[in-house]
């Protein structure tokens, strides 16, 4: 696969009995949930990293769909998707089950997402029984290669991280103010970048904050990008002077809407199809 694009799937894949989801119609979002990412959001309305512990007050922000370029020059994304008959324990399965293979990465989104893979050291901790469901993703690092909407594929190294890594407030951190999160630092770099456009790494540190509601769950997501987390502080790593194109979080920000209205669509059924195993 040399352009990144859909292609089918290999015997062995169309073996597997989850290759269904692969060729069904993907859900796609509620109308709405598209348009708020249609134009840019007015960046004072955005979240500042520093203040990510606001994440567990109750209630919403004003915006929770948007996206922006801040005056630093860095992005900034905001998701909000409600996800109906999703359980806490079933995102914690799915962050973990998901990375053993190429295939449980491209029915998440088929028509972006194209492959996986993890280092022997962080597979074994996957399949580890002694392990508990967050240990199997939280610390470990995926090595991704989607397409998040900006002019060729990428290959990410998602470097997941614990609550505590974050910076969160333990004492706060429990229901009914979060049931999960899935954090991690990014980098990203084109793997086919067109003319005149540089293959340079780009930082990110995205969020889904998992929150449980009447009959389902919530994310709410965000990224920012040109940041990361480290030592439980946010950095901000874009050189002086660089902002961040409009396509970045514009196209990561739809990608977003798109990939996870399609896993809510089938999350249940293939966790109760698979018993909530990770092998």
């Amino acid at each position: 696969m040399s352009d990144f694009k859909r292609e089918d799937l290999t015997p062995e894949e169309k073996a597997k009995p989850y290759s269904k989801y692969f060729y069904r119609q993907p859900v796609p979002p509620a109308p709405e949930r598209i348009a708020a990412m249609e134009k840019p959001m007015d960046p004072s309305k955005a979240l500042p990293i520093e203040r990510i512990n606001d994440l567990l007050n109750p209630g919403y922000f004003e915006v929770e769909s948007g996206w922006c370029i801040l005056p630093n020059g860095s992005g900034y994304i905001a998701n909000h998707t409600p996800m109906p008959g999703v359980t806490v324990d079933m995102v914690n399965w799915w962050f973990a089950w998901h990375a053993l293979e190429d295939l449980r990465y491209k029915i998440w989104w088929p028509d972006g997402h194209f492959a996986i893979s993890l280092s022997d050291r962080d597979r074994a901790k996957v399949l580890d029984p002694n392990r508990s469901m967050t240990q199997k993703f939280q610390g470990l690092i995926h090595f991704v290669i989607e397409n998040i909407g900006g002019p060729s594929a990428q290959k990410i190294a998602i470097s997941f991280m614990t609550p505590e890594d974050v910076g969160f407030d333990m004492s706060r951190f429990k229901s009914p103010n979060v049931g999960t999160i899935v954090a991690a630092n990014g980098a990203s770099l084109l793997l086919n970048p067109p003319p005149g456009v540089e293959a340079r790494k780009a930082a990110a540190f995205m969020i889904h904050f998992i929150r449980e509601i009447q009959g389902g769950i919530e994310f709410r997501t965000r990224f920012w990008m040109g940041y990361h987390i480290l030592n439980k502080k946010p950095y901000f790593l874009l050189p002086h002077g660089v902002r961040i194109p409009d396509f970045a979080p514009a196209g990561l920000a739809r990608h977003n809407v798109y990939e996870y209205a399609n896993l809510a669509s089938f999350l249940p059924k293939i966790y109760e199809e698979q018993k909530g195993v990770v092998s």
